[in-house]
């Protein structure tokens, strides 16, 4: 087990009260296992900021297949960034509507880059991007 070092800190009553309320509605145990969370997320947003270490996530979107060139860009831009994609999933939601999950690894720049390319596609309705990392 690593060694944990332990730390104060200080919060507003208030705050306090809405992060325990966030705490509990999530199910942490406890509030350390949350601030080390958010700590994690930022260290991880930073990671993504620079650009210049390895990333893991989920780009996630759903487009309207209808829309005149919609599915041949996004095909274009998974060629174009294939290195990157370790696997896709695609799910019909109804007749017009489309859910797209595409599992990506690699710089974060090149990862942001994809994303933005993907969610700016004329037809997709929503475009998300998740990171991760292991530092």
């Amino acid at each position: 087990m690593e060694k944990i070092t332990r730390i104060g800190v200080s919060l507003e009553p208030d705050l306090l009260k809405k992060f325990d309320r966030l705490i509990e509605k999530k199910g942490y145990a406890n509030r350390s296992k949350a601030v080390r969370d958010l700590i994690r997320k930022a260290l991880v947003t930073e990671t993504y900021e620079k650009g210049d270490k390895q990333v893991y996530g989920t780009i996630t979107m759903v487009y309207d297949h209808h829309v005149g060139g919609v599915t041949d860009k996004l095909l274009r831009y998974q060629h174009d960034y294939r290195r990157n994609i370790m696997t896709t999933s695609h799910v019909h939601i109804d007749h017009k509507n489309c859910l797209e999950v595409v599992v990506v690894k690699g710089k974060a720049k090149s990862i942001k880059e994809m994303a933005d390319k993907i969610a700016s596609v004329r037809g997709v309705r929503h475009g998300e991007l998740s990171i991760t990392g292991l530092e």
